[in-house]
């Protein structure tokens, strides 16, 4: 099949690409290539994409109604996987307007081209952020979300009700999935692991929020990509029965599932992995809570496992072993 896959250079991207072009299926992998984090390393990820013959890079942005729009007329997608968005709780205090136009307008040129083109499936990346003040764990996709603490939380929860209102107009089936905290090698440079890992290499402090009181349920990387490309194979279908009560699914071909590995792991426990990992203990700068953040995730998956038979189950020692090498690979340190 040919498959669009938005944020093909960023992390998450970058390995879906890898599984869909080894599967044999042909790839367009669309980014913006944008500086939030350093550029080469969105390069030396895509580097590796185009030695594939089956892969085609296109340099567009998610916003540009007119580019995505004959992108789509003129490949033909069968199946999207649209993944590219301004990632970043943080962020998302200090410049709001990228989110519009890249979480929200970008949704909509994404939902635009498969409402036009007969699109099969489209699977979009939502965020456990969209959580928000729940304090009832683990988080649940029957749980409602309607206290979102970030901006960014805000345009995840939106991008699932601008999906479902496409599902219902034009019978698109849609899948959202809320990913938990991911990690692993070629992550991104704003993410606690890589920041942890490049302050106690470089001997500098780490910063740790909440005096080291949270909870995260860290989710390795190649987990995340097994649920997506499970999912992707799985269109949800129209319920005429469905009565309102099931918040993850609708009469519409709509569906939401939380991807994390539902074993939510300290902050201290984490930042143990990674001074064992590199033999090196950091130096902790001990701050409050920020704005945005949450205390804890933790994600329950028994629908996921239901519906593909999938749980994610990679120990956070080996998955923190493996960042590590490779960041000591390719940093050379």
């Amino acid at each position: 099949m040919k498959f669009l896959v938005t944020g093909a250079a960023g992390f998450i991207g970058f390995y879906v690409c890898q599984r869909l072009l080894a599967a044999g299926h042909q790839v367009v992998g669309l980014d913006n290539l944008n500086d939030y984090y350093e550029v080469q390393l969105k390069l030396d990820r895509l580097a590796q994409l185009e030695t594939a013959a089956n892969f085609t890079f296109e340099k567009l942005d998610l916003a540009d109604r007119v580019g995505v729009a004959d992108l789509f007329a003129r490949e033909k997608f069968n199946r999207v996987i649209h993944l590219g968005a301004q990632a970043g709780v943080r962020y998302s205090l200090e410049n709001p307007l990228a989110y519009a136009d890249s979480n929200l307008i970008g949704t909509l040129t994404i939902l635009e081209g498969c409402r036009h083109h007969q699109v099969e499936h489209l699977v979009y990346a939502s965020s456990s952020s969209v959580y928000g003040m729940n304090s009832k764990m683990p988080f649940s996709t029957q749980d409602r979300v309607d206290h979102p603490v970030s901006l960014y939380a805000a345009t995840k929860k939106s991008n699932e009700l601008m999906a479902h209102t496409y599902s219902h107009l034009y019978g698109i089936p849609t899948t959202g999935l809320r990913f938990f905290t991911v990690y692993g090698p070629w992550g991104r440079p704003d993410m606690a692991m890589f920041l942890f890992t490049k302050a106690i290499v470089e001997g500098k402090p780490i910063k740790v929020f909440n005096h080291g009181q949270m909870q995260r349920d860290f989710t390795y990387i190649d987990d995340i990509v097994e649920g997506i490309l499970r999912i992707q194979d799985k269109p949800p279908q129209s319920d005429a029965d469905w009565n309102g009560q099931d918040t993850s699914a609708s009469s519409a071909p709509y569906k939401i599932f939380n991807i994390g590995n539902n074993q939510p792991v300290k902050l201290m426990t984490f930042i143990e992995s990674i001074e064992q990992a590199l033999g090196v203990a950091a130096v902790k700068e001990y701050l409050p809570m920020q704005d945005g953040d949450v205390p804890a995730t933790f994600a329950d998956i028994d629908d996921l496992q239901q519906a593909v038979g999938f749980k994610p189950a990679t120990p956070i020692e080996l998955g923190v072993q493996r960042f590590v090498d490779w960041y000591r690979m390719y940093y050379e340190c």
